[in-house]
């Protein structure tokens, strides 16, 4: 089976009714010139003895490079991803200055080209920006897209 991951999706207001979230773009060149389906939480696999929301949390900062806002929370629950790997979320309203980041982010190694023997070494996430929640919905990884509809629903309860 394949693993367990936990993340955090940020969101904050714009105007009367508009909510945006922050989503990363997955780094490597097999995303680089992707955009549908290349857009992700920050999330990842938990440490031994840690819960899932400190790893959310601690994730969100490594991927980042700060660490998460202060602000309320809302358990956006559990989705499955197309290859197993079940993803725990947590939606916390807060805002982010994404032109602040962190320089010191976390990295991925991959074999590219394929099956060349040569590793290289990507930022887990090359971009980070802000999306209107109904944006959003198609950029993100397409499980990740129950995460936005729980998070309308939440913010919109009975629409």
């Amino acid at each position: 089976m394949a693993g367990r991951s936990s993340g955090g999706l940020l969101l904050h207001r714009r105007g009367a009714d508009g909510v945006e979230v922050l989503l990363g773009h997955m780094g490597g060149p097999f995303w680089a010139r992707r955009e549908a389906g290349a857009w992700t939480i920050p999330k990842g696999e938990p440490l031994p003895d840690e819960s899932l929301h400190e790893a959310a949390l601690r994730e969100f900062a490594e991927e980042l490079g700060v660490p998460a806002p202060d602000g309320p929370e809302t358990d956006l629950g559990d989705v499955r991803q197309k290859a197993g790997k079940v993803v725990h979320a947590w939606a916390r309203e807060a805002d982010l200055d994404v032109t602040r980041l962190g320089a010191d982010r976390s990295t991925v190694e991959v074999e590219w080209p394929p099956r060349s023997g040569r590793r290289v070494t990507f930022a887990e996430l090359d971009r980070v920006r802000w999306w209107p929640l109904a944006e959003a919905r198609g950029v993100v990884v397409a499980a990740q897209a129950a995460l936005l509809d729980r998070l309308a629903d939440a913010l919109h309860p009975g629409a």
